[in-house]
C-alpha cells in the first residue's frame, strides 16, 4: 500500500486508474500466500518408525517427530494437527502437491533439499533441527560375529531404504564393500533383519534405537557411527517464511524450556544412551543458522 501511495504523490492519474494501482499493489505476486498453520493443519509423518514416527493404529501417531510439531502447534495456539503417513521418497512431493502442509518425518535437513527450484534444489524451507544424529547400524542380539567397525561389515548385506541419506551415504565409493538391499521403507528392512536375510540395517541411530526399543531380539551396535550428523527440521514448501519464522521461534523456546525437549525426547526414545540424547539436543543457534534460509549460513530471516 505504501508503494502506491507514492505512485499517486509522483503521478497525476485518473482516480480509477489509481485505484487499480492500489489494487495490484496489495495483491501482486511477491505478496505471501494465506497461513498453512491453522486448526486445521496436515502433517505427513512416518508410520513405520518407532520412537520416531509410529502408527500403531489406523490414524493414531506417537513418537518424538509427532511429539515437537504437536507441541509447536499447540504453543501457537492451534489444535494438534492432522497426521497422515508418507515414505521417505515421497516428502517432498507432497508438499509441492498441496496434500499436507508440513512433514515432519526424521527429515534431514540438506542443502540440496533447502536449496530454490532454479538452484536444482527441491524448494523447501525448515524448521529446525529439532535433533540431531548421526548414522548407525541396527543388528540381531545374538549376532556374534563381533561387529565393531564398518570394516566389520565388508562382503555383508545391510538393507536400507530409498529416499534417505543413509542410503546416500552407503552408496559412496569409500562403503563400496559393503553390500546394499534397497527397499521402499523401514518396515521391510527390519523384517528381512528379523528374518536374518540381511546382516545389518543402517539408517539414522536415533531413529534405530526405536527399532530396538520395539524389537527385543535386536540391538544397536555401540559405538559405530559414521556418516555427516543428520539434523531433524520441519518442512514446508517455500513461500511461507512467515509461517516458517513463527515455528522456529516457538521451536527455540520449547528447546530452551527446563524440560519439554527432554520430556518428550525420554518417553518417545528411552533406550537411547544419555551421551547420544545429549548430543541429539540442538542449540538455538543451531536453529537460527538451519531454520527458514535458503543455504546453511544464510542470514535469518526476520
Amino acid at each position: 500500500m505504501a508503494g502506491a501511495f507514492r505512485n499517486r504523490r509522483a503521478l497525476t492519474v485518473p482516480a480509477a486508474m489509481a485505484t487499480a494501482l492500489v489494487y495490484v499493489s496489495a495483491t501482486g505476486c511477491d505478496s505471501e500466500p494465506p497461513s498453512i498453520l491453522s486448526d486445521r493443519t496436515e502433517v505427513a509423518a512416518k508410520s513405520d518408525q518407532p520412537g520416531t514416527s509410529y502408527s500403531p493404529h489406523d490414524g493414531e501417531y506417537n513418537g518424538f517427530d509427532i511429539a515437537v510439531v504437536g507441541n509447536l502447534m499447540n504453543m501457537l495456539g492451534y489444535d494438534t494437527p492432522r497426521f497422515s503417513g508418507v515414505l521417505s521418497k515421497n516428502r517432498a512431493k507432497l508438499l509441492h502437491d498441496g496434500d499436507v502442509q508440513l512433514v515432519a518425518a526424521t527429515f534431514s535437513i540438506t542443502p540440496t533439499r533447502m536449496a530454490p527450484k532454479d538452484e536444482g534444489g527441491d524448494d523447501l524451507d525448515f524448521v529446525g533441527p529439532y535433533a540431531s544424529t548421526l548414522q548407525g547400524f541396527l543388528i540381531h542380539k545374538d549376532d556374534d560375529r563381533n561387529i565393531r567397525t564398518l570394516a566389520d561389515l565388508d562382503g555383508r548385506t545391510v538393507c536400507v531404504w530409498r529416499g534417505t541419506t543413509s542410503a546416500n551415504e552407503l552408496n559412496k565409493p569409500s562403503h563400496n564393500t559393503i553390500v546394499t538391499r534397497v527397499e521402499e521403507d523401514a518396515k521391510t528392512c527390519v523384517n528381512a533383519l528379523k528374518a536374518k536375510e540381511v546382516d545389518a540395517v543402517s539408517t539414522d541411530q536415533l531413529i534405530l534405537y526405536g527399532f530396538m526399543q520395539a524389537n527385543p531380539t535386536l540391538r544397536v551396535v555401540p559405538g559405530l557411527k559414521f556418516g555427516e550428523p543428520n539434523d531433524y527440521g520441519i518442512a514446508m514448501a517455500k513461500g511461507h517464511r512467515k509461517d516458517c519464522v513463527r515455528l522456529r521461534d516457538v521451536l527455540k523456546q520449547y528447546v530452551r524450556q527446563a524440560t519439554s525437549w527432554e520430556r518428550d525426547f525420554q518417553n518417545s526414545l528411552p533406550k537411547v544412551p544419555k551421551e547420544t540424547r545429549d548430543e541429539a539436543k540442538p542449540t538455538e543457534d543451531e536453529i537460527m543458522a538451519l531454520s527458514c534460509v535458503d543455504r546453511p549460513g544464510d542470514s535469518p530471516a526476520d
